[in-house]
């Protein structure tokens, strides 16, 4: 059961789908988009969609007009009549009790539509089965802002729009939260860290008229931000520490995790942020900021050498890449296209190969010197200082002159002829040899802690790309030439050839109508829970639709028009009432609105894993503010990746303040991911994934309670609060609870 049929599951359960959706008052106009359309996607589009190879009757209930449309007559019978049920097919087929007619048909393996379902396809037919555009591929327009009864609330937009449904099904937003809760909410939501005792009770006590807009301006400002936003970033790319596939060898490209930071933290405009990722290595004098942040080309699975051919590890690569930035920037699942045209979304398999034409011509150059250290495959970058360069030089050069003192050595040896010169020639070569691995392991360390990125570099001589057949490497079909999906906007060439840099251009343009709201759906999700759209990783036909399209619209636009600035949109959804209502919630609230979909009250859900270790690390006064660099590991089991290699690996912890760190800095093995992390709910990071799962398990319980690390910062806070001698032993207890 996918995500849309469990939800129309739940709702049939409940009967909670007119107040989710926008039907929710008998005479309301049903909307197409929002109330109508998800139900015939879930039900019926499979087979009666945009997917020609798999269409039934040759009937499309995606479109109304069309030798396939609705509303056309065929054998004698219409699918849809306007105003007419009596005449309307489609309708006879929903309720008929007879099993060889009734739709969806029962080896179809979906349920069939519930009352409530129904009734919204009854109302849709009987108001006049008015079709409209799906609301995610046109561009979005401003909306005005709603008229409210309570006009004391707030003069905020999002409050207007949030407001405006909450009366229309008669309920009051909840009020606001006291002061130590916001204090608290908003560190965790802006830096990813708790208050500081001091800083409770400095905000309780300041009671300027500002004091709340002053504090969202300090968390914003502080480096902790960037962190923090990067984290979820990073779940979205799939970044790792290694390669993934079979021996999952370490892949050090930590100096991309360092530009995402500095690029929250320095504001870097939403549309540069994109451009530089997909066309950084494509940008006019393009700094060594814009060839690392092209590295979200380069982030993929990369398949061992001698476990496929190189054909198959290449067209796997290129998927990848384009399946990446379907969902990041696109929010769609364009992937489903591979193979066939796709069975809900206006995708066609030749759209999905014009996408990959752009990703499919990345330069491969011989191994740099280096990289073989690092796990990294050409090409790449070194950003290192001429101070770093010249030490690298001269470890060279002292590995060069041992080793020209080991061969002779050894040649001495082997042409010795009495004992007792054998055994001195031994001992010389003994000592050449670990002085050798002496240096070597000096250079080896230094040379890892320079920061090297993976980045993309196109070929001079264009690489061809073809439809593959049922989306087999090894079958090429029809050539294609780079392009975008014609349901979207144009794309327009700065040259003959369009490049990856027009695809970042096509992105950011203004009028397309994905990008702004796939990227302010995801910060709003951030914050508030759950995205506007609950599907965040999918805003196509199958995904949720959104609980507040007109705010979702206005969120888009004002993005926009503000350059793309990402903390001022960041400040706009804390400073709202809406984000400072109290939590508590009435029996009422809950019985009309169980999810918080309405946002009738402040959002509650669980911190994610990286959360939770941050905060018992900072709380023991163990957290370590050492900010970007290579990943460290902290302390785990033993044998941890020797269950999951096949190189016979070991894990070998780091040591000292570094295991300390923050938890975005964490080594990330794609075999075996940290375990304090997967057991709350991480991914592997094999797959972009823009949202994760919030489960409760008893595993999660015990790692919270005997987790080695975790235990020690206990002891370490029980501890502290002890040795402090000024405190009574009241007092101790509450400075020991309030941390």
């Amino acid at each position: 059961m996918n995500n849309s049929q469990r939800f129309s599951f739940l709702v049939a359960i409940f009967g909670v789908l007119p107040q989710l959706l926008t039907v929710s008052q008998a005479g309301d106009e049903v909307s197409f988009n929002l109330d109508v359309r998800p139900i015939l996607s879930d039900r019926c589009f499979a087979c009666h969609g945009f997917d020609a190879n798999h269409r039934e009757a040759h009937l499309r209930l995606d479109l109304s007009d069309g030798k396939e449309g609705a509303y056309r007559t065929h054998k004698g019978s219409t699918a849809l009549v306007p105003k007419s049920l009596k005449k309307s097919e489609l309708w006879q087929r929903i309720i008929t009790t007879d099993e060889d007619d009734v739709m969806p048909p029962a080896d179809s393996h979906k349920k069939v539509l519930s009352q409530s379902e129904r009734e919204i396809v009854k109302r849709w037919i009987l108001q006049g089965a008015k079709y409209e555009k799906f609301w995610a591929f046109v561009p979005p327009q401003a909306p005005e802002t709603p008229e409210v009864k309570k006009r004391d609330w707030s003069d905020q937009a999002i409050d207007s729009h949030i407001l405006h449904r909450l009366e229309k099904v008669g309920i009051k937003p909840s009020t606001e939260a006291d002061k130590r809760t916001l204090i608290r909410r908003l560190s965790f939501d802006l830096t990813g860290l708790p208050p500081t005792l001091e800083e409770v009770q400095a905000f309780v006590a300041d009671d300027r008229s500002n004091a709340y807009e002053s504090l969202v301006d300090d968390l914003i400002a502080r480096p902790g931000y960037g962190e923090h936003m990067t984290r979820y970033w990073l779940d979205l790319v799939r970044f790792a520490d290694s390669n993934g596939m079979h021996k999952d060898f370490y892949r050090n490209n930590f100096a991309y995790r360092d530009w995402v930071i500095r690029a929250f933290n320095d504001n870097l405009g939403y549309n540069d942020f994109l451009r530089y990722q997909l066309a950084g290595d494509l940008i006019p004098d393009a700094g060594n900021d814009a060839m690392v942040a092209s590295g979200f080309n380069r982030l993929h699975l990369i398949i061992d050498k001698g476990t496929a051919l190189p054909e198959e590890s290449h067209f796997k690569n290129v998927l990848d890449r384009v399946t990446a930035v379907g969902t990041a920037f696109m929010g769609l699942t364009v992937q489903c296209a591979q193979c066939h045209d796709h069975k809900y979304d206006p995708i066609t398999q030749k759209d999905f190969y014009s996408l990959y034409a752009f990703f499919n011509n990345f330069d491969a150059e011989p191994e740099t010197k280096g990289g073989e250290r690092d796990g990294l495959q050409a090409p790449f970058i070194i950003m290192a200082s001429p101070e770093k360069k010249q030490q690298l030089a001269d470890f060279e050069l002292q590995m060069a002159s041992l080793s020209k003192e080991l061969n002779a050595a050894k040649t001495a040896a082997g042409k010795a002829k009495v004992p007792a010169e054998k055994a001195a020639l031994g001992k010389k070569t003994q000592a050449a040899r670990a002085k050798l691995g002496s240096v070597r392991k000096l250079r080896n360390d230094f040379d890892r802690s320079i920061s090297k990125a993976m980045v993309s570099k196109e070929r001079e001589e264009i690489r061809p790309t073809f439809v593959r057949v049922r989306g087999e490497y090894d079958a090429p079909g029809e050539q294609v030439q780079r392009g975008t999906p014609g349901f979207l906007p144009p794309l327009k060439m700065a040259g003959k050839v369009a490049s990856r840099l027009d695809l970042a251009e096509w992105f950011v343009d203004p009028k397309h109508p994905l990008t702004a709201r796939v990227a302010v759906n995801r910060f709003w999700q951030q914050f508030f829970g759950v995205g506007l759209v609950k599907t965040s990783e999918d805003l196509g036909t199958q995904g949720e639709v959104p609980s507040h399209p007109e705010l979702l619209d206005h969120l888009a636009v004002s993005f926009v028009k503000s350059g793309w600035d990402i903390k001022a949109l960041v400040k706009q959804m804390v400073m709202s009432k809406t984000y400072r209502q109290s939590s508590v919630a009435t029996p009422e609230q809950f019985r009309k609105d169980q999810e918080n979909r309405l946002l009738s009250r402040g959002s509650r859900f669980r911190m994610d894993a990286e959360m939770i270790r941050d905060q018992i690390l900072v709380t023991s006064g163990l957290l370590s503010k050492e900010m970007y660099g290579r990943s460290v590991k902290p302390p785990q089991p033993d044998g941890l990746w020797r269950a999951v290699s096949m190189t016979n690996e070991s894990f070998k912890p780091d040591t000292g303040a570094s295991i300390y760190r923050r938890s975005v800095y964490t080594f990330w093995k794609r075999a075996i991911p940290p375990p304090q992390m997967t057991i709350l709910n991480s991914p592997i990071r094999d797959a972009c994934i823009s949202r994760r799962e919030r489960t409760n398990t008893s595993t999660q319980a015990l790692l919270l309670l005997n987790e080695t690390e975790y235990m020690k910062a206990a002891r370490k806070l029980a501890a502290d609060a002890l040795a402090n001698k000024e405190l009574s032993e009241q007092a101790r207890s509450i400075s020991f609870t309030k941390r």
